[in-house]
């Protein structure tokens, strides 16, 4: 069992001064980031195409027990019939994501929060997702964001291919708590920033003990401080995992 626990990206101007020492260079983020925190969630990855350079420079910068989740492209998941997203599901795997080694981490496929689940559609989806790249098993993350997907069919589906579901925690969007693959990917977005540590202490320990919950059996965990409280994100990630 491993939980792990950061944010969402490592380049944000508030978190200067805040998180990141005055006068750090902005080319050395990551490296404080990495060392600072145990993941990162990617979402540059979901608007364009970073190239094999880009991930290989991310893991050379980075210690040897941290780990990237990728925020998989739009174009796969932004589209009336996700039946048809084998092609850019193909071509992402194909623009260096093997260049992270150990260090690459779950895949997640996040969904407009318009998207309704259609049954036929999503399991053909589903079934599009590669269990491997090169030798190298792969772990996939859905993030639906609307109220049909609180189906038995849906998490049944998950279940029997080894996918997660997100477990989110926004004012937004729905929250499912379902354990359909041997880790959970909970994103974490009600932070405030004019608590010190994005939540309070007792919304911390809850955090945590809900963290040690979801690592029963062997699970591992993935536990990310995004959105809400943005500028405390990093600080939130810090006392969770002191509290871990």
């Amino acid at each position: 069992m491993t939980i792990r626990a950061g944010v969402g990206g490592w380049t944000f101007e508030p978190w200067r001064g805040v998180f990141y020492p005055k006068g750090l260079p902005h080319s050395r983020e990551l490296e404080f980031a990495s060392r600072a925190l145990t993941t990162i969630e990617v979402n540059g990855t979901f608007y364009g195409s970073m190239s094999p350079a880009t991930y290989a420079k991310w893991h050379a910068e980075t210690p040897d027990n941290f780990v990237f989740s990728l925020k998989a492209p739009r174009f796969a998941v932004n589209r009336r019939e996700l039946a048809g997203a084998g092609e850019s599901i193909e071509r992402f795997f194909t623009t260096g994501v093997d260049e992270l080694g150990d260090k690459l981490g779950p895949i997640l496929w996040q969904f407009a929060a318009t998207k309704r689940f259609e049954a036929e559609d999503f399991a053909a989806f589903v079934k599009l997702l590669p269990a491997k790249l090169g030798s190298r098993r792969l772990r996939h993350v859905l993030e639906p964001r609307h109220e049909s997907f609180r189906d038995p069919a849906f998490f049944a589906m998950a279940r029997d291919a080894g996918v997660a579901v997100v477990f989110a925690d926004a004012h937004a969007y729905p929250m499912f708590d379902e354990a359909t693959a041997d880790f959970t990917y909970a994103r974490l977005q009600n932070g405030e920033d004019d608590e010190p540590l994005g939540y309070p202490d007792a919304a911390l320990d809850g955090w945590a003990e809900q963290a040690r919950h979801w690592g029963e059996g062997g699970r591992d965990a993935f536990v990310y401080f995004i959105h809400g409280g943005k500028v405390r994100a990093p600080a939130a990630a810090k006392a969770l995992l002191e509290r871990l």
